[in-house]
């Protein structure tokens, strides 16, 4: 029932993940079930036989505080699709409404895998070549170097597991390159990571993030955030800075015209949808993350994503991974 589009949206790449992914044992659309079966009763022909309602009276708003609805909204929509993992039966969730609310109930009902502190929101942002990983990106404002460290353990796994990257390099966000630059979180970090067993580059400036440099960058939740936030944002100026450029006279919007593929092309790698969402990595559970704006084809690659993250036995591995570095937590 979150998001911009929901439910209608959320209904609709549902039904496609029904029809497209192999495997799928049951999908639950929970929320209001009259909304719901209205949406389903739009689409031709029989509701597929893996897809189950689970009826619940309550919505988390995206305005309202986290912690505060989990604790009075029981019966929403994000509480009872956490809890539905969290008795076994289903293995992931895929939300597109109030993140800190799914952050807030993923953390209080499902906990932490064994090892992690705290999980992190992990975002895909697109280069010109590849897309790379970016930890945490909002969950945790005042990550601790051990946090950090495990950013970079977690963030490692998933690149190289979902995203196939094969020796996936990690990269401290910093203010320079250099060891002795930024302040003591971020040096403790850069000493924790030396010692850690992923590919580990060394410290990348801001400005190297979009250039391919790293398939991991790894910070506290407060830098990622504003990263996340500012990237958003200069991208939409760009876009808006084209449109009102190339409408300025003929010969523009001529021009406009003959490169449309290439806009189209570099509009299509950008896409957020085509990612699905951002894990929510370190959860004792599979918690995938889509933007606000979530359409259908979004909610479609966020049920993939998720699939593919239990195809992995991901959590599993991001669990031994942390054992072995840290065999006494």
């Amino acid at each position: 029932m979150g998001g911009d589009y929901a439910p209608q949206e959320i209904v609709a790449g549902t039904l496609q993940a029904a029809e497209k992914l192999q495997g799928l044992e049951k999908l639950f659309l929970v929320g209001d079930e009259t909304a719901i079966k209205a949406e389903l009763a739009k689409h031709k022909g029989a509701v597929p036989s893996c897809i189950e309602i689970v009826h619940c009276t309550e919505v988390v708003g995206m305005g309202e505080s986290p912690a505060t609805a989990i604790r009075r909204k029981k019966d929403s929509s994000i509480v009872r699709s956490i809890m539905l993992v969290k008795e076994g039966l289903a293995d992931a969730v895929f939300s597109a409404g109030n993140t800190g609310a799914a952050v807030a109930a993923a953390t209080l009902k499902l906990r932490t895998l064994k090892g992690v502190a705290r999980p992190a929101i992990a975002t895909l942002l697109p280069t010109p070549k590849k897309k790379f990983l970016l930890l945490d990106a909002g969950a945790n404002p005042d990550s601790t170097p051990e946090m950090i460290q495990q950013y970079a353990v977690m963030g490692s796994i998933y690149s190289r597991e979902i995203l196939g990257e094969k020796n996936p390099k990690v990269g401290l966000l910093s203010i320079g390159e250099e060891a002795a630059k930024g302040n003591e979180t971020t040096k403790k970090t850069f000493g924790l990571l030396e010692k850690t067993p992923v590919n580990f580059i060394g410290n990348v400036e801001s400005r190297d993030l979009y250039g391919g440099k790293v398939s991991v960058a790894v910070c506290d939740g407060f830098v990622g955030n504003v990263v996340l936030k500012t990237s958003e944002a200069v991208a939409s100026m760009i876009s808006g800075w084209l449109k009102t450029m190339f409408k300025q006279n003929v010969v523009r919007i001529l021009g406009y015209l003959l490169s449309r593929g290439v806009f189209n092309e570099m509009r299509s790698h950008a896409d957020p949808a085509s990612t699905g969402g951002a894990p929510l990595l370190g959860a004792n559970g599979i918690v995938i993350i889509g933007h606000g704006s979530s359409n259908a084809f979004a909610t479609f690659n966020g049920i993939r994503v998720a699939s593919e993250a239990i195809d992995h036995d991901l959590n599993h591995l991001i669990e031994a991974e942390l054992q072995r570095i840290n065999p006494e937590t």
